[in-house]
């Protein structure tokens, strides 16, 4: 049966997938790595003096790219912090 609690475990498993993916070993070679997208990333700091919203002009794979970076910096301590709980909460009830 599929409840709020399998979907649950599947968020944080797509999380832990996005968040474990390795920049060097990984994404560089598909050219998704943050260096290939360093000249796409230079317009944003642009909008403020012209009024320009680089998100209109970015690709999906330039947002992607942007949002496994943001995934990778923001979620990891959260990440250790949820997986500790599952862990346990599975331990204890299983």
């Amino acid at each position: 049966m599929f409840g709020l609690g399998k979907l649950l475990y599947v968020i944080i498993f797509t999380i832990n997938g996005i968040a474990v993916l390795s920049e060097d070993r990984f994404l560089n070679r598909i050219g998704w790595g943050s260096s290939a997208t360093n000249s796409n990333l230079q317009p944003q700091y642009q909008q403020f003096n012209t009024g320009y919203d680089a998100n209109e002009g970015s690709s999906v794979k330039t947002r992607l790219v942007n949002l496994i970076g943001a995934v990778r910096t923001l979620m990891r301590i959260p990440l250790i912090v949820v997986n500790i709980v599952i862990i346990l909460y599975e331990i204890v009830w299983g």
